[in-house]
């Protein structure tokens, strides 16, 4: 080799291992910032959909909100998501295609009690940690260490949506004695059934009404007219939302005024149906998550998230308010977020070890995990409709339930935000 030549040679060498090493350093950079994929299924078309779909905006607004932050592990975030279209019998489908096409890397449940339940086997079977979005009871047969549950039922959840229903009735002066149970016969109201009749032996009442319904019932009048000719102080309802709408509007139709009404009725705190029901809601005493009440605004980043939440509804076509279940949704992922940081990886058994032994801080407060994922205290509010008014226009009968007021938090007594109406009368005329 001639010397001239020696030179160019060798920076030619350089020049290839440079580019090389750059490569191999742009590969890396690139798989090190392939998306953190997060699957599920929602309920975007069919009975629950008005819930389904703000909870998917509420789970849209933490991925924007932690991908601005730089995402899970310096990876941003990506949802990759299906229509369950509230159908149980979907869900086998969406999640064996999240998991074996779209290669999610961690899931989260649909919401809903019906949906979280064939979605359970899935879990068990691949040994996934799933994070249920609204589930009542659906752990207490299974008993899988890695599902954990956002709704804050506690350690009893078939006595979460009843327990504070109960105990009010069982304070009044003088206490009622007679109760009418009625639910339809679907999984979550006859979980909530069975807590409502370990509650009434437990404070003394007398059944004289306990029946179910078909999901199928299009006509409650002839059920509520059963229920009146019993004359029960006090009536728990255990409902999805058609029939809770149902019985509410057969309940006025027919007369029937025990002296305490509700307790376990979905979708009476939908924006839609309160905006439909209007005043025939006053005095109902129901089960609730969330009220725009002093005490549970005073949450530190609730008000930031509900800013957000509003500013995009309407454009999203979903609950203007989404005081129900979207800071749930949004808190359910701040755990898995979280959990995801804390246990350094997206190690299945790393991250429900991490779930399991943590305290994580949500837009709804401290959440701590106990028993079969329920919450290790419950916090299931329950609140009185009161003083609605009849509105002449459907913005404004929205906006009389965007501030505190109207649905007055009873229980427990440290988010209290007001007294009860009692007898239900009172309060409903």
């Amino acid at each position: 080799m001639t010397p001239w030549r020696r030179p160019l040679t060798w920076a030619l060498i350089a020049a290839i291992a440079v580019t090389l090493v750059l490569a191999g350093a742009g590969a890396f950079t690139a798989r090190a910032a392939d998306p953190i994929k997060i699957g599920f299924g929602m309920a975007l078309t069919g009975g629950l959909s008005a819930n389904g779909k703000p909870a998917l905006l509420a789970v849209q607004i933490w991925k924007d909100d932690v991908n601005r932050k730089g995402g899970l592990l310096g990876r941003p975030v990506e949802l990759v998501f299906y229509d369950d279209q509230t159908n149980p019998s979907t869900v086998p489908g969406i999640y064996t295609k999240l998991l074996d096409v779209d290669k999610v890397d961690l899931i989260i449940s649909g919401y809903g009690t019906n949906l979280i339940a064939p979605l359970m086997p899935i879990a068990m079977e691949r040994k996934l940690t799933i994070i249920g979005m609204f589930g009542l009871a659906n752990n207490e047969k299974y008993q899988y260490p890695n599902y954990f549950q956002i709704q804050p039922a506690g350690p009893d959840p078939q006595t979460s949506t009843a327990i504070g229903f109960f105990e009010l009735a069982a304070k009044q002066n003088p206490k009622p004695q007679t109760v009418a149970l009625v639910g339809a016969d679907a999984e979550y109201p006859q979980n909530a059934m069975v807590g409502a009749r370990e509650l009434v032996k437990k404070f003394g009442f007398k059944i004289v009404y306990d029946k179910n319904y078909p999901p199928s019932t299009v006509d409650y009048t002839p059920i509520v007219r059963a229920i009146k000719a019993t004359n029960p102080d006090i009536v728990f309802v255990a409902s999805y939302p058609p029939d809770s709408v149902g019985m509410l509007r057969a309940t006025h139709e027919v007369g029937l005024s025990p002296k305490i009404y509700g307790g376990g009725m979905v979708g009476l705190q939908f924006t839609s149906v309160m905006q439909s029901m209007g005043p025939m809601l006053n005095g109902v005493v129901n089960y609730d998550f969330w009220a725009p009440e002093s005490t549970m605004l005073a949450m530190p980043g609730i008000k930031e998230f509900l800013k957000d939440y509003q500013a995009r509804a309407e454009k999203a076509g979903v609950d203007p308010l989404g005081y129900y279940l979207p800071p749930y949704s949004y808190a359910l992922m701040q755990v898995l977020g979280q959990a995801v940081e804390g246990s350094k990886g997206l190690d299945q058994q790393k991250i429900a070890d991490y779930i399991r032994a943590s305290e994580f801080s949500t837009v709804v407060g401290k959440v701590k995990f106990g028993k079969n994922g329920e919450w290790a205290k419950g916090r299931t509010l329950m609140v009185q409709y009161q003083k609605i008014r009849p509105m002449a226009s459907e913005k404004e009968t929205i906006e009389q339930f965007r501030g505190p007021g109207k649905k007055i938090v009873l229980y427990p007594d440290e988010l209290k935000s007001g007294t009860i109406i009692y007898p239900y009368s009172a309060a409903k005329n």
